[in-house]
């Protein structure tokens, strides 16, 4: 008996539907804010140290570099935010048909879209 799978996989060829990539890209987000986590504490230990402390975890935080990395957080929040609901309402087997699971995985795409830019509009204004 020949065993016809393949030998490895190429990941960067591999084109996954959209259910799989927000289910890959939900993963990533849940990595990217559990690696967050001690950053996110110790500057918040460190703005509680002081007034001059507090300061510059402020100048810190206006930096373009972590400006960036403020928007990447955001995403992987939103981002697991939704897709979380998502997976808890197939969990219940509510959108495990196919048509209404690829429905759902595009929802998630529009409300984590429009959360940021509600967010990122916001705060400008």
């Amino acid at each position: 008996m020949t065993d016809k799978r393949p030998v490895y996989l190429n990941l960067l060829k591999i084109r996954l539907p959209v259910t799989g990539m927000v289910s890959f890209a939900h993963r990533v987000s849940g990595v990217l804010l559990f690696l967050f986590i001690p950053y996110a504490v110790y500057l918040f230990d460190l703005s509680l140290a002081s007034a001059e402390s507090f300061q510059a975890v402020q100048a810190r935080l206006d930096t373009p570099l972590m400006l960036l990395v403020q928007l990447l957080v955001l995403w992987a929040l939103l981002h697991h935010f939704f897709a979380g609901i998502r997976f808890l309402l197939i969990d219940a087997e509510i959108g495990i048909e196919k048509h209404a699971a690829r429905t759902g995985a595009w929802l998630v795409w529009l409300a984590e879209g429009l959360a940021m830019l509600a967010i990122i509009g916001g705060l400008l204004l």
